[in-house]
């Protein structure tokens, strides 16, 4: 996919995405009976809907660290059911973790479970391959205990603007500069000649230049 369609993706999806939330929060999880129909990721097998389903990498695209899987379960059926997995096409399996503690991540019966942000479970995927790109859609394969296996396709968008909280938690600082002045180091010799009248004199070396890089941080659900 070449980079000028990586960007309208991406673009799409931080619309759709953004659009989607809105309208969720009026419509519910029954979204279709009120004709809501997302643009991104969404599909149901089942008692359990997927929705919102996104792969959330990190806001640099060149810094190493992990990936998240971001959505929202509903289970409409009566019985509780454990997300036993995520896999992610090209890239592996996900680690799932629950929003407090240990043990297993539960779609209760009737209720939803949220995917990614601040006190949410989490599903992180820690080796990110470079069959995952930005502006990709990837397929995502959801197990669960009762219904089993639910598959999608979402978009892969960086943590950035609206998916900034959405993002991995786990995000690398930019390196200091290795390099230092020596302590040792003494001024060169200027060169031979005097200035011409007037003009100030100046030493020949230059004083190293401080480094100003910055940390990017960003998204939303």
């Amino acid at each position: 996919m070449s980079s000028s369609i990586r960007r309208g993706a991406l673009a799409a999806a931080a619309i759709a995405f953004s659009i989607t939330s809105l309208a969720a929060c009026g419509a519910g999880n029954n979204a279709q009976t009120l004709e809501v129909k997302p643009d991104n990721a969404a599909t149901s097998v089942g008692d359990i809907k997927v929705q919102n389903a996104m792969v959330i990498t990190q806001p640099d695209p060149k810094a190493g660290g992990p990936a998240v899987v971001s959505a929202t379960i509903f289970n409409t059926g009566t019985t509780s059911q454990t997300l036993d997995s995520i896999s992610v096409e090209g890239d592996g399996t996900a680690e799932i973790s629950p929003a407090k503690g240990g043990g297993s991540v539960t779609v209760p019966a009737g209720g939803s479970l949220v995917l990614g942000g601040k006190d949410n479970a989490t599903a992180t995927l820690n080796n990110m391959d470079a069959a995952v790109q930005n502006g990709n859609a990837q397929k995502i394969t959801f197990s669960f205990s009762k219904t089993g296996e639910v598959n999608l396709r979402a978009f892969v968008v960086p943590a950035e603007s609206y998916f900034t909280k959405w993002g991995p938690s786990n995000i690398p600082s930019t390196p200091s500069p290795t390099g230092s002045p020596s302590e040792h180091a003494t001024p060169t010799e200027s060169a031979t000649g005097t200035p011409a009248s007037g003009a100030p004199g100046t030493p020949a070396g230059e004083e190293p230049g401080s480094d100003t890089t910055t940390e990017s941080g960003s998204s939303e659900q």
